[in-house]
């Protein structure tokens, strides 16, 4: 009675158990984002001082494109996807080649590989435990609304320091991390391998992003 009620809106809402057709779903996500990854380096490597606010602007389309494309064409939104992960490279390039240049190259490659465990280890918590990765996706979605707005205001009140917001930031997309495995595991929940890549590949981006700021200020310290 208990299955009955938890599948009567069509789809799994707790994880129920590995099936073959999950495990193929969480190989492809796993190697469109890693792909995804390799031309993000591509991307940093390449991008030019000024490319923050174009990369930004193209990261911003291709999000939209892709979601209204992501049923219709998969083909054309895996391509897209591609595409924005190179012009993610061109957003955060700069941004990476300042820290490269206060604080080392090696802070940076240990924040890489740092995200990249603990998207491990978020991967495997998913695996290992009964999550309702919707009410772990509203959670997190509501509190990075409240911690953008936060952040907008402390721009003029100067009330939250930026290892404070980092530490924020790393919390939030921890949850929305482990929401989106979960939400692999059960199936994807109708959404498509493109889809799911984005979700894993931003929430990548903030926790690398976040990790390098704290590693940073401990390092200036």
């Amino acid at each position: 009675m208990i299955d009955n009620r938890l599948n009567m809106n069509g789809y799994p809402t707790t994880i129920e158990g590995a099936r073959e057709e999950t495990a193929s779903l969480l190989a492809k996500v796993l190697g469109i984002t890693s792909l995804g990854f390799l031309i993000t380096a591509f991307g940093v490597a390449t991008a030019p001082a000024w490319s923050t606010l174009p990369g930004m602007i193209a990261v911003l389309v291709l999000v939209l494109a892709i979601t209204f494309t992501r049923k219709a064409s998969p083909t054309l939104a895996l391509g897209m996807f591609l595409t924005l992960t190179y012009f993610m490279g061109w957003e955060i390039g700069p941004l990476i080649h300042r820290y490269v240049q206060t604080v080392g190259s090696a802070v940076v490659f240990n924040a890489a590989a740092t995200t990249g465990l603990g998207m491990a280890a978020m991967g495997c918590v998913a695996y290992l435990f009964n999550i309702n990765y919707r009410r772990i996706a509203g959670i997190g979605f509501a509190a990075l609304l409240l911690l953008i707005i936060a952040g907008i205001a402390s721009m003029f009140f100067h009330f939250m320091t930026p290892d404070t917001y980092s530490w924020l930031t790393l919390g939030i997309f921890t949850l929305l991390t482990v929401g989106d495995f979960a939400r692999i595991r059960a199936g994807g929940d109708g959404r498509s391998a493109v889809s799911l890549s984005l979700s894993i590949y931003l929430d990548a981006i903030n926790i690398f992003l976040a990790v390098l700021q704290l590693m940073s200020g401990r390092r200036r310290d």
